[in-house]
């Protein structure tokens, strides 16, 4: 019953429709926020350090959670600027890090690196696609140090990477790419 001063601005049941409907709208609002910030996200590769790995504006879904290993593909912040950058991790703590003639050595054994294959190909003559360097020579010490990695982008002719910045420290890895869905044509996981 109202009185003459007092209006009901919703009635009941509608309020309940109201919630009804408003209410799973905000548990999926809150649980794609919680997905987002602790779990898995989207975003776009920006130039072609990668390629042909991640080529420029690729679309990628980078994993939050698990263990970064060597050979990995990160985003992190970048060290030298406010963006993010994506590298492939080539040394971990640790390791003593080589390049020679093109071949990659960890801790003194040699690595193939197949993502590079098709670079490494194109190259003319005997020039190499890795330059030769020693880690000492990079960042003054023989192996890395506890809470860092070496990044390197899959097109070494062009990739601002650990060989310019230096190490860069473990809390700075936002995450992993684990898929790509754009283009089509070279949508799945990646590695």
């Amino acid at each position: 019953m109202l009185h003459c001063c007092q209006k009901e601005v919703l009635p009941l049941k509608a309020r309940r429709k109201l919630y009804a409907v408003l209410l799973p709208i905000g548990i999926v609002i809150a649980a794609l926020f919680i997905f987002r910030s602790y779990f898995y996200f989207p975003s776009t590769v920006y130039g072609e350090s990668m390629a042909p790995t991640l080529e420029d504006q690729n679309k990628i879904i980078i994993s939050r959670i698990g263990e970064i290993n060597r050979f990995d593909e990160v985003v992190f912040q970048a060290p030298d600027q406010d963006a993010s950058y994506v590298k492939r991790v080539i040394g971990v703590p640790g390791d003593k890090i080589e390049y020679k003639d093109d071949v990659l050595y960890v801790n003194g054994k040699k690595f193939s690196e197949p993502y590079l294959k098709d670079m490494k190909e194109s190259m003319q003559g005997n020039m190499l696609f890795t330059n030769n360097f020693k880690l000492r020579d990079v960042i003054g010490e023989d192996t890395i140090p506890e809470g860092n990695l070496f990044v390197m982008g899959d097109n070494r002719r062009n990739s601002k990477d650990s060989r310019m910045f230096g190490l860069i420290p473990q809390s700075s890895v936002i995450g992993e790419v684990k898929f790509r869905y754009y283009p089509l044509p070279d949508i799945g996981l990646t590695k």
